[in-house]
């Protein structure tokens, strides 16, 4: 599982293309996701925004729910509106990729870091969309990266539009 996260986060299509074809791979996916939720939600304690209970419980949970999310989205829009000539995937290919595709968020453990800590924030974020935008290349078979980096952009914007406001508050 290491190795598959390091493959990850050096954006590697080979790694995601593995872990694509891992049907096994979905419980490592989502331990994936409840790491980076507990180092995020560390990263917030230490800052001061939550207590550490509520910020890796909920972050936890958010997290988790989520990714589902993003994932079902992500092969709605990935299988139908973008489909590409060779598209051909299902929700546990989406679900590993994108899970795997959130290990650079384990950064977010230094977000407590004075004025740092927003640049760590923002450089975890864009690298993790960019992770999922070579895994769900690969998950989705697609030969431009373009269509892609699209495909994740609009389920990213529909999971902020509509996952979001259900944590709202927290």
């Amino acid at each position: 599982m290491l190795g598959r996260m390091i493959g990850a986060a050096r954006l590697s299509a080979e790694t995601f293309e593995d872990v694509e074809d891992d049907s096994g791979a979905t419980i490592q996916a989502m331990a994936v996701v409840i790491m980076v939720a507990v180092f995020s939600g560390i990263g917030d304690y230490l800052s001061g925004y939550a207590s550490l209970s509520d910020a890796v419980v909920f972050g936890v949970v958010r997290g988790v729910v989520s990714w589902a999310i993003w994932a079902l989205v992500t092969l709605i829009v990935g299988t139908t509106f973008l489909k590409g000539p060779d598209t051909e995937a299902d929700w546990g290919q989406l679900a590993r990729v994108t899970g795997f595709a959130q290990t650079p968020g384990l950064i977010n453990i230094l977000n407590f870091i004075p004025v740092a800590g927003l640049y760590i924030w923002m450089a975890a974020f864009l690298w993790q969309f960019l992770a999922m935008v070579v895994g769900v290349r690969q998950a989705l078979d697609y030969s431009s990266i373009w269509r892609a980096f699209f495909v994740v952009l609009i389920s990213f914007a529909f999971v902020v539009v509509v996952v979001t406001p259900l944590f709202w508050g927290r």
